[in-house]
């Protein structure tokens, strides 16, 4: 589930929560799972993963993170994501380009003192995407973690991250293929409506 709070009124952030009402009455499973596109200076490529999309946030969409993961020292270096959405129960897809930064420490505290604390565990236990030598290590440390840490504080290393889209494109399949897409463009400080050929 994606929570929306004090969402703008503008118009694609208004399509995009009709949208995702849409998918949420057709039972979309795993509503909430977003696509992240990240490029890494270092290595120069790009990197994409799934996370759990969490709040919309007047014009910020927010998830959460290890910020020691890849992704993020990644985010560091180049603050510009694509994100994509697609929910096949409604077969629309929502693609976002935006810029990211972290979420303040106060408000990631916040957030983790509500979580269920064995998702806490988990991202006090974990060194994000870091080697291990067995699946039965990583078990342990989160068993240990789970009964001998402080599972209500938020550690430094891990926290949200905000991103706020300069553009969306909404993309509604049809039998026919003549899809449909639609465009808005953020410039001189409006959105700019347009549409793509299928």
């Amino acid at each position: 589930m994606i929570k929306f709070e004090d969402l703008i009124q503008e118009t694609p952030y208004l399509i995009f929560k009709e949208n995702y009402e849409k998918a949420l009455k057709a039972n979309q499973k795993n509503i909430e799972a977003i696509s992240i596109s990240s490029y890494s200076n270092e290595k120069k490529e790009v990197n994409s993963r799934y996370v759990n999309l969490k709040l919309v946030n007047e014009r910020k969409f927010i998830f959460f993170s290890n910020y020691n993961s890849p992704k993020s020292k990644e985010f560091e270096n180049h603050n510009q994501i694509t994100a994509l959405i697609y929910w096949n129960n409604t077969n629309t897809q929502i693609r976002m380009k935006a810029f990211i930064k972290k979420t303040s420490k106060e408000f990631n505290q916040d957030y983790f003192a509500k979580r269920d604390e064995k998702k806490n565990a988990l991202a006090i236990s974990s060194y994000q995407s870091s080697p291990i030598d067995s699946y039965e290590t990583l078990q342990k440390n989160y068993e240990i973690c789970l009964k001998e840490s402080n599972l209500n504080e938020c550690p430094d290393y891990w926290g949200g991250y905000s991103f706020i889209p300069y553009y969306f494109e909404f993309w509604e399949g049809h039998k026919s293929r003549l899809n449909k897409r639609e465009v808005y463009k953020f410039q001189n400080d409006e959105w700019i409506h347009g549409f793509l050929q299928a």
